[in-house]
């Protein structure tokens, strides 16, 4: 038997989130196949399993924020039973409930020495320390409670979650008053392995997902593994016509609270950190300019004309980037970074090219390596996939780091500008706004133009206000005639 213990995939990462299981208990996995997938606090990230088998137990639950080097699942590759996993007692241990379910699925086994930590797996040796957990809501912690009581008859009261409950000793299941716990020694559970007649069936997020929807899980049948009540019942229960939940009854009294808490973790967390820290270091200023890029709108369809780009997807923003790899050669120091520790400015003779791309997950800005290098179609497809991997939540935080100078396409939500904020380490960032109809003074008389502003936020520091005015000019100018980038570029 082999554990997987949560590997560190970043840099002084502490903990990660559960986001989804690919495999289930009893199933066969090789070497290398994705097993699960994890968020960070940069990406979601696919785990593979470093060895063959069969799918012993899960030890983490979707949705749940597990330490690194913690195991998160067994798997039985014919070597024998795994070492019994220890946990720290000043951090949080897996509940009780789930412990109890997980012990269900793999057989009572003897302790022996833990088995060493794959190669390439396990926590990096450093100084970080984790923070310090918030007190739980349930009060202190409880001292060890006797065994619980024989298991009670089939006839089981509806679920109710209480407030605080003591630890179960080892070897212990947890306390017997809760409806459908299972202990370790199998109390409460029928001689074939299934809960008895009226007993529920959950685990601990899944409670507590049908408690906060006001869902009783005692009418639910479950289409689980043995009748476990899964997210997705507690979902469709909700959903379902007819039935009557606390959520319906309180929203119909009045009593509905008008508001809701989402914890701040993941993505969201790694990018209010970082917007932070680059709103109060360095010294934002925002310049705006107008632009005629009706001729950028007309290349763009002769673009797609092309044979060269016939298997690539053409845009504006493609020109867009175009013109600012330009911009940055021209403009060296727009593509720079100010070292606050050596007091330097580090100029970059390579550009890697941030595209901010809004995605379920939140904000992320990834960066295409050496884009300066990149022909027109190869840059084209290279956006592409960026854009793809971003919104089908794959980018990997190697795709994000050392990036030089970013854009921000806000036109493709309806905004003609705004003031972005620069990604922290680069000096400056381009906004590009929606492509709309407007009357345009051409030759004296006003016709109907392509019209589109442009933003562009840098860092005063580096970047003067005459040096910023030109960067942005040389970008309109550019898209107002695109044969310029050929002249420039």
């Amino acid at each position: 038997m082999k554990e997987f213990k949560l590997p560190d995939v970043g840099e002084g990462l502490l903990e990660a989130e559960i986001v989804r299981w690919h495999v289930k208990p009893g199933d066969p996995v090789k070497v290398n196949q994705i097993i699960v997938e994890i968020e960070t606090a940069k990406a979601v990230v696919e785990l593979p399993c470093p060895f063959e088998g069969v799918v012993a137990a899960l030890l983490a639950d979707e949705g749940e924020t597990v330490d690194v080097g913690r195991p998160i699942i067994t798997v039985d590759d014919g070597t024998g039973p795994a070492a019994e996993p220890t946990r720290d007692a000043g951090t949080d241990t897996v509940s009780d409930d789930r412990q109890a379910l997980a012990d269900d699925m793999v057989p009572t086994l003897p302790k022996q020495e833990r088995q060493p930590v794959l190669v390439g797996y396990g926590v990096k040796p450093g100084t970080a320390k984790r923070r310090p957990r918030k007190p739980s809501q349930a009060g202190p912690a409880q001292p060890p409670a006797a065994p619980p009581a024989p298991p009670a008859p089939p006839s089981v009261a509806p679920v109710a979650e209480p407030q605080a409950r003591p630890a179960a000793p080892a070897g212990q299941g947890a306390p017997g008053g809760a409806a459908g716990s299972v202990g370790r020694n199998g109390a409460g559970k029928t001689e074939t392995g299934t809960a008895p007649r009226g007993a529920v069936l959950a685990k601990p997020p899944v409670r507590k997902l049908a408690k906060d929807l006001g869902v009783d899980l005692t009418t639910l049948s479950g289409t689980g593994p043995q009748g476990t009540i899964t997210r997705d019942d507690v979902h469709s229960a909700v959903g379902s016509p007819g039935r009557t939940t606390q959520h319906t009854a309180l929203a119909a009294a009045g009593q509905w609270q008008d508001e809701e808490r989402i914890p701040v973790k993941g993505v969201r967390k790694a990018t209010a950190q970082a917007m932070v820290a680059s709103a109060f270091t360095a010294p934002h200023v925002t310049e705006f300019l107008q632009v005629d890029v009706t001729g950028t709108m007309e290349a763009v369809g002769r673009l797609r004309q092309l044979p060269d780009l016939a298997e690539v997807r053409v845009s504006p923003l493609l020109l867009v980037a175009k013109a600012v790899l330009i911009a940055a050669r021209r403009y060296p120091m727009a593509n720079s970074s100010w070292d606050e520790a050596s007091q330097e400015i580090v100029v970059k003779h390579r550009v890697n090219l941030g595209i901010a791309a809004a995605t379920p997950r939140g904000l992320l800005v990834p960066n295409i390596k050496d884009a300066h290098a990149l022909s027109l179609p190869e840059l084209a497809g290279a956006l592409g996939a960026l854009v793809e991997t971003a919104r089908a939540g794959r980018t990997q935080p190697a795709e994000m780091a050392g990036g030089t100078i970013t854009i921000t396409n806000v036109g493709v939500f309806g905004v003609d500008a705004g003031t972005p904020i620069l990604n922290p380490g680069e000096s400056a960032i381009l906004a590009f706004g929606q492509i709309r109809d407007l009357p345009w003074v051409v030759d004296g008389q006003i016709v109907p133009r392509k019209v589109c502003t442009l933003a562009l936020s840098f860092d005063h520091r580096i970047v003067d206000g005459e040096l910023g005015s030109l960067f942005l000019r040389d970008v309109g100018a550019m898209l107002e005639d695109p044969l310029r980038m050929l002249a420039w570029g």
